[in-house]
């Protein structure tokens, strides 16, 4: 490593560091004046708010925001060794432009695989404490501050040949009623029970079911059997029936697989906004290295304007980012398009632009 290098990798970190200081303490600001009248209805003292909100929300935005911070880190010091000539002086001992942005290309790297270990593993248990307070205190009216979600007429698949229909189901209190299970072999029907009540039962880890008659069928032959109560385990949880907007935010990469794969056997609606946010985990971190090296083609020419155009084009540039990223993923949860390729679509888009513009400022 040159001192170069260690020159550049040096101001990148510090500018980084420092941006990010300065932003998180804005965002946090704004959102503690947006948010001071619903803390103000919890009733918890400032010591709870900030270790069971912002411990959480702090790393949750700071992950979303990431990729901006590295790129106007990028765009600021490089502007500056631009407008000071540093730049011209570098390039005038003979190293080559692709040379100069070596060091970039490093710290992206570097940027890059520490923000996927992130979204992997660490950002899922800040989320879920930051989900858990805003779906308890902010997301729902406050009669008792519990979260009672329900959902009605719900169809799904438990296994290849069982299917299951449920006509009420309140998560709080775990129960529902009209709960109805149809298992087939190959088109025909062979097993059909049906409940007016259940429960989950926590002391056997099973459905407590009441008022129940089981339809057993052997060619025309049926079978019939009325119980007042009976225990049954479908291989389904209360956590199965979970209904929480914050799910998939709150699973760790291993957890989130397995759950889309399960959803995937029992058909699940929301599958594409699952593989969506898998892919986001490793897309966006990628992101960042793109952003880099637009950042550095971008600020590393001597222009008017200085540090301040040079900002504003890193501006547009996070700005066209950000819209062709909601532009994918609204078209992949509304239109049926390919959650994969709307993940990765703003990459391959901006790592043409990126090497346009390499090929651009390396004449």
């Amino acid at each position: 490593m040159k001192i170069i290098d260690r020159y550049i990798l040096k101001k990148f970190f510090v500018t980084f560091f420092f941006c990010l200081v300065a932003m998180t303490i804005l965002v946090v600001i704004v959102d503690l004046s947006e948010k001071t009248d619903d803390f103000a209805k919890t009733n918890l003292t400032t010591k709870q708010i900030i270790t069971d909100y912002y411990f959480g929300f702090i790393p949750h935005i700071n992950a979303m925001l990431f990729p901006l911070f590295v790129f106007i880190s990028v765009i600021f010091f490089t502007s500056k060794m631009a407008n000071r000539s540093e730049i011209i002086a570098i390039l005038s001992t003979g190293i080559s432009y692709k040379r100069f942005l070596l060091p970039y290309f490093v710290a992206g790297l570097f940027f890059t695989g520490f923000l996927w270990w992130v979204n992997q593993y660490i950002l899922p248990p800040a989320n879920e404490k930051w989900g858990t307070f805003k779906s308890k205190y902010i997301d729902y009216n406050y009669g008792g501050y519990v979260n009672t979600a329900t959902f009605s007429n719900k169809f799904f698949r438990l296994d290849s040949f069982s299917y299951a229909g449920i006509r009420y189901y309140d998560t709080t209190s775990k129960s529902g009623n009209t709960l109805q299970i149809n298992k087939f072999d190959s088109t025909t029907l062979v097993y059909s029970l049906t409940a007016q009540g259940f429960t989950w039962d926590t002391a056997k880890n099973d459905w407590a079911l009441r008022q129940v008659r089981i339809r057993t069928f052997d060619g025309l032959k049926q079978t019939l059997v009325d119980s007042p109560v009976m225990n049954r385990n479908f291989h389904l949880s209360p956590e199965d029936l979970k209904v929480d907007a914050y799910m998939k935010d709150r699973m760790t990469t291993p957890q989130l697989i397995h759950f889309i794969e399960k959803e995937k056997m029992r058909g699940g609606e929301d599958i594409n906004s699952l593989i969506l946010e898998r892919e986001n985990r490793n897309a966006i971190p990628v992101s960042v290295l793109i952003l880099t090296i637009i950042g550095a083609t971008i600020a590393s020419k001597k222009i008017r304007g200085g540090s301040g155009f040079h900002l504003a084009i890193g501006v547009v540039t996070c700005l066209v980012y950000i819209l062709v990223s909601r532009f994918s993923a609204v078209f992949a949860m509304k239109a049926q398009f390919n959650p994969v390729v709307a993940a990765w679509l703003p990459n391959v888009v901006f790592a043409v632009v990126a090497y346009i513009l390499y090929k651009k400022a390396s004449k």
